[in-house]
C-alpha cells in the first residue's frame, strides 16, 4: 500500500501565542487515535519555530548556513505525517479531515505526495 507525505504549511506569524486552546486540541487528538487506529498514520510531529532551525544551503560548490528566523518566508512547514492509504483519495479524505479542525481564521496548507518506493 502506498504511503505518502503531509506536509503542513502555516504563517507562524498568524498562529495566537496561547495556543489554539483545549477544545481544538481535543478534536485533534480524537482525530489522530482514529487515524492511527484505521492503521493509516504511521508518524506525525509539530515543529518548533523557525527561529530555531537552520537552512543549510548547497550553491555553487559550497555549503552556506543561515539561522532562522526565516523572516523572506512567509509559509513554513509546521508540521509532517506519513500515512499509508490505499490511494491519494484516501490520503487527500484524512487530509481534509485534519484541515477542518482548524479554525476559520486560521490558513493551513498540506501539501500531499506520495512516497517513493524502492
Amino acid at each position: 500500500m502506498p504511503r505518502y507525505m503531509t506536509m503542513i504549511r502555516i504563517d507562524e506569524n498568524t498562529l495566537p501565542p496561547e495556543g489554539l486552546g483545549a477544545e481544538f486540541e481535543e478534536r485533534m487528538g480524537a482525530l489522530f487515535e482514529e487515524i492511527t487506529k484505521a492503521g493509516v498514520m504511521l508518524d506525525t510531529a509539530g515543529l518548533k519555530p523557525t527561529a530555531e532551525g537552520t537552512r543549510a544551503t548547497w550553491s555553487g560548490g559550497r555549503i552556506s548556513y543561515t539561522d532562522g528566523p526565516f523572516t523572506e518566508t512567509k509559509e513554513v512547514i509546521g508540521g509532517y505525517s506519513i500515512l499509508q492509504a490505499k490511494d491519494m483519495a484516501e490520503a487527500l479524505e484524512w487530509v481534509r479531515r485534519f484541515l477542518e479542525i482548524h479554525p476559520e481564521d486560521l490558513t493551513v496548507t498540506t501539501e500531499v505526495r506520495e512516497i517513493v518506493e524502492g
